[in-house]
C-alpha cells in the first residue's frame, strides 16, 4: 500500500486534496497537521475523511513546522486518537507520553537526517518496545548499500515495519520496501511538492513502479549511473514489464563511480538480475562481468549486465546494435543501402561515438572523428584507425552519414547545434543521437536541405529492446516503446497521467506557506 503525505497551509486546501487523492486511487494518506498555518481542526479534516489515515504533527526539530508549544502538539494528537483515526505517527520520545486508546494505531517513528547508522537493530528494537503496531525507521543514505541495511532490517522484523532511506540514494527502498515486507512506502502529492529528499509523486509510485503489485516474488532490474535522475530507461522497461504482465520492477539506482563494485555486490542481497548501465560506469561493468559479448570486448565498455542460467553476471553493448539499425533506416531510403564505401563523420569522441565509429569501420566504412577536443578526438581515432578531424574543419569534409554524439542540442539547450546548416548536403544521412528532443536543431537544418534525418528515438528504444531482451529473454514491441518515449517527452503534457487536474496553489489563491526547512520529515 502507498501511503501520500499531505502537508498544506490551509484546512481548505487539505480537505480538497485528500478528496483528489481518493478520487486518483489513494488508499492512505497521511496529514501533516503542522504544515497547518492556524490551530488544526482536526474534527474537521478527519469527519468525512475519504481514506484511512494517519495523523503526524512534527517539531522542527524533527524536520516539521508546527510551532506551538508541546502540550499542544501531544493534545493534538491525543484529539486525532479519540477521533478514531486510523493510525497517528509518535516519535520514539512521545510514544511514552500519548497512551494507546481505541482502535487507533500507533506507529512508532525514527528518522535520522544525516545517516544510517551502524546500529539500526538496536534503534529498531527499542521502538518495538514502545507499544507499537508498526515501527517506522527512515534515515538517510549517504551510499546507495545503505538501501540494503535498511531493508534487510524490514524483511527481519518480528513486527510490521515501515523502513526505507530517504535522499537521492534512497530511492532503491522506497520502491523495495514492500518486497521485504513493509506494510507500505510514503510518497507525495505530485513531484511538484516533494516533502522529504528523494521522495517520488503517487502517480509515479503507483503507475510506473506498480508499488502495490511488488511483493517477494517481484523480479528487480535497474539502470546504474551517475548522475541518473534524467534517465527515462525506467519509464521504457517498466511500460514494457507492465504490457508483458511480469512480475518485475526496474528502478532507477544512482551510484558513485568509486562505489560501483562494492553496490553491485551488495545488491545480490536485494535479488537484482540484470543493470541497464550508463556514464560514468559503462568500462567497470565489463570489468565486473564474469563472460563479455564481442562488442563490449571490442568497444572496451558495456551498457547491459545480466544474469546467465549459472548466476553468473554477463556483460553486453546494445549501443552498437541499436545505433548501426537506426543509420540503416536512414541508408533504406536511398537508392543505394549499403553502408560499405560510404564516408561516415562521427561528431564527438565519447562512448556512442566509439561504438558507431567501430560499427561504422566494421560495414566497411571510411570513418572521420571531428571532436572539440584534440587530444581525446585523435586517441579514438588511432584507436579505431580511422581519419582525425578537427572541430574548426568538420563541416569542409564531405560525408555521405553524418553521426551527432555529443549532447549539443539536448533538453533543455534546444538551440544549439554541433554543425553548420549551409554544411549539409542534399541525400547525407543525418543521425543524431540525442532522443529528447525528438525534433533536434541538428536534425531540423538537415531537413531543410533534403537530408534525410533518423532521431536519437530510434537508437534509444532499439537499445532498450536488445536490454529487454537480456534480462526476460522476451521480444518487446518497437512500436510501442517509441509511443511510449514520445509521449514522456513531448513538450504538450497539459494533464497528469491520470487525466484529472490537481488542486494548485494558482487555482486556490492559498498564501504562500513557510519556506521549508532543510529537511522535512515524512
Amino acid at each position: 500500500m502507498i501511503c501520500v503525505t499531505l502537508g498544506r497551509t490551509r484546512h481548505k486546501m487539505m480537505l480538497a486534496e485528500h478528496i483528489a487523492l481518493a478520487q486518483r486511487g489513494a488508499e492512505l494518506v497521511e496529514l501533516r497537521v503542522d504544515w497547518i498555518a492556524r490551530t488544526p481542526r482536526l474534527g474537521e479534516l478527519l469527519k468525512n475523511r475519504p481514506t484511512p489515515t494517519i495523523v503526524t504533527c512534527r517539531r522542527p526539530d524533527d524536520g516539521g513546522r508546527f510551532g506551538g508549544q508541546e502540550d499542544q502538539r501531544q493534545t493534538l494528537l491525543r484529539e486525532a486518537i479519540a477521533a478514531g483515526v486510523e493510525y497517528v505517527d509518535l516519535e520514539e520520545d512521545l510514544a511514552t507520553s500519548v497512551r494507546r486508546y481505541g482502535k487507533t494505531k500507533r506507529i512508532v517513528s525514527y528518522h535520522n537526517f544525516n545517516e544510517t547508522p551502524d546500529n539500526l537493530e538496536e534503534i529498531h528494537a527499542r521502538l518495538a518496545k514502545l507499544d507499537a503496531d508498526i515501527v517506522k525507521v527512515v534515515t538517510m543514505a549517504n551510499s546507495p548499500v545503505d538501501n540494503v541495511r535498511v531493508l534487510q532490517l524490514v524483511k527481519n522484523a518480528k513486527i510490521p515495519t515501515v523502513g526505507f532511506c530517504m535522499g537521492e540514494y534512497g530511492v532503491v527502498s522506497r520502491i523495495l520496501c514492500g518486497k521485504f515486507g513493509a506494510p507500505f512506502t510514503y510518497c507525495t502529492f505530485s513531484k511538484e511538492r516533494v516533502m522529504a529528499p528523494g521522495q517520488l509523486p503517487f502517480d509515479e509510485m503507483k503507475k510506473l513502479y506498480r508499488f502495490d503489485e511488488i511483493n517477494a516474488d517481484t523480479a528487480v532490474f535497474g539502470v546504474v549511473g551517475d548522475p541518473i535522475g534524467h534517465s527515462w530507461s525506467p519509464l521504457l522497461h517498466n511500460s514494457a514489464f507492465k504490457r508483458s504482465k511480469m512480475n518485475a520492477v526496474y528502478l532507477p539506482i544512482r551510484v558513485p563511480p568509486e562505489n560501483f563494485e562494492e553496490t553491485l555486490k551488495a545488491f545480490e542481497a536485494l535479488g537484482v538480475r540484470g543493470y541497464s548501465v550508463t556514464i560514468p560506469h559503462k568500462q567497470a561493468a565489463l570489468e565486473f562481468a564474469d563472460h563479455a559479448d564481442d562488442a563490449s570486448k571490442e568497444i572496451g565498455a558495456a551498457n547491459t549486465l545480466f544474469k546467465d542460467t549459472k548466476g553468473q553476471w554477463c556483460a553486453a553493448n546494445t549501443d552498437l546494435p541499436a545505433a548501426m539499425a537506426s543509420i540503416q533506416i536512414g541508408l533504406d531510403a536511398k537508392t543505394d543501402k549499403s553502408l560499405n564505401g560510404k564516408r561516415v563523420l562521427i561528431l564527438g569522441a565519447g562512448g556512442a561515438a566509439r561504438a558507431i565509429g567501430l560499427g561504422a569501420s566494421r560495414a566497411g566504412a571510411s570513418v572521420m572523428i571531428a571532436n572539440r577536443s584534440k587530444e581525446r578526438g585523435t586517441k579514438l581515432a588511432e584507436e579505431l584507425k580511422c581519419q582525425f578531424v578537427t572541430w574548426a574543419n568538420r563541416g569542409a569534409h564531405t560525408a555521405d552519414v553524418i553521426v551527432n554524439c555529443t549532447p549539443l542540442g539536448m533538453f533543455p539547450e534546444m538551440n544549439a547545434t554541433p554543425y553548420e546548416q549551409y554544411w549539409f548536403r542534399d541525400g547525407t544521412v543525418a543521425f543524431d543521437t540525442v532522443y529528447n528532443p525528438e525534433s533536434t536543431m541538428f536534425l531540423k537544418e538537415a531537413r531543410e536541405h533534403r537530408c534525410i534525418g533518423v532521431s536519437g528515438i530510434e537508437m534509444f528504444i532499439r537499445q532498450a529492446a536488445e536490454q529487454f531482451k537480456h534480462f526476460t529473454g522476451r521480444d518487446v514491441s518497437l512500436d510501442d516503446l517509441r509511443t511510449t518515449l514520445r509521449r514522456a517527452i513531448s513538450p504538450v503534457r497539459v494533464k497528469t497521467e491520470t487525466g484529472h487536474a490537481a488542486p494548485t496553489e494558482a487555482t486556490s489563491q492559498e498564501p504562500s506557506p513557510k519556506p521549508n526547512p532543510p529537511q522535512a520529515a515524512e
